[in-house]
């Protein structure tokens, strides 16, 4: 069976240039080439692809949040003319990372680990660490059966755990995302969302006030009515990143 391979690139010269070079490997065959991020989500769930050869910056989704909405296994080889990137991309597990203009050479280093990953090395594990500020995400990508659901952070009003699974709150609306709270609050800037509770991270500007709620515990009121636990721990991060003047607004008798 040939490895089956995705092209994603806005570009069509780029993706002329992939082709060529795997012209040279008739084991491998070219089963879908995309111009954009919602393309290469549709391609990988018909065509379970092998290999998936994925630029960054691209229209409607970039390469990033392509790989959130499609299935884990193939293996990911990031193609782009920023190198700003490459530590983001090796977090998430990719192969390599070729910096335009890449030659030959360079393309088969890339490929060679790219088979020696599929021949059965494991991936790492993922620890969930705080992401540098210049990768922090603006907006979070729910799929949802075969929609696709882009959420600004400047509306996301707070995320509520349920085990494996994140339910995203936004303007009144609920979206289940698949990711531990962890990933999620590791990604998310810590002066504009603060994890209140083992199950709770709440948007900042979205607290009214903080209440006693029974002997030792707390809970928010967000403005839109929402109650979220607050703990022990989240009370003291969230005085600390509301600082004392806004801080000093919040009932906590």
């Amino acid at each position: 069976m040939p490895l089956r391979a995705v092209i994603v690139d806005d570009e069509e010269l780029a993706r002329a240039y992939l082709r060529e070079l795997l012209r040279a490997h008739p084991e491998i065959e070219v089963a879908a080439e995309c111009q954009n991020g919602f393309e290469a989500v549709k391609a990988c769930a018909e065509n379970s692809p092998d290999l998936l050869f994925l630029d960054v910056q691209m229209p409607k989704l970039d390469g990033f949040e392509v790989l959130e909405l499609i299935d884990a296994g193939p293996a990911v080889i990031f193609t782009t003319a920023y190198d700003q990137y490459a530590m983001r991309a090796f977090d998430a597990h990719a192969v390599d990372y070729l910096l335009k203009p890449f030659g030959t050479d360079r393309f088969e280093r890339a490929l060679e680990r790219a088979k020696e990953r599929l021949g059965g090395r494991k991936l790492p594990t993922e620890i969930a660490t705080a992401r540098p500020a210049a990768e922090r995400p603006q907006r979070i990508v729910v799929k949802d059966g075969t929609k696709i659901h882009v959420i600004p952070l400047d509306k996301l009003d707070y995320v509520e755990a349920q085990d494996d699974y994140v339910a995203l709150h936004s303007g009144g609306k609920s979206y289940l995302k698949q990711q531990p709270i962890a990933e999620l609050e590791a990604a998310l800037d810590p002066a504009r969302f603060v994890r209140i509770h083992r199950s709770a991270i709440v948007a900042l500007d979205r607290v009214a006030r903080i209440e006693p709620y029974g002997k030792e515990s707390r809970i928010a009121i967000l403005t839109d009515g929402a109650r979220l636990p607050v703990s022990k721990s989240g009370y003291a991060r969230l005085m600390e990143a509301m600082g004392d003047s806004q801080g000093s607004r919040s009932s906590t008798r």
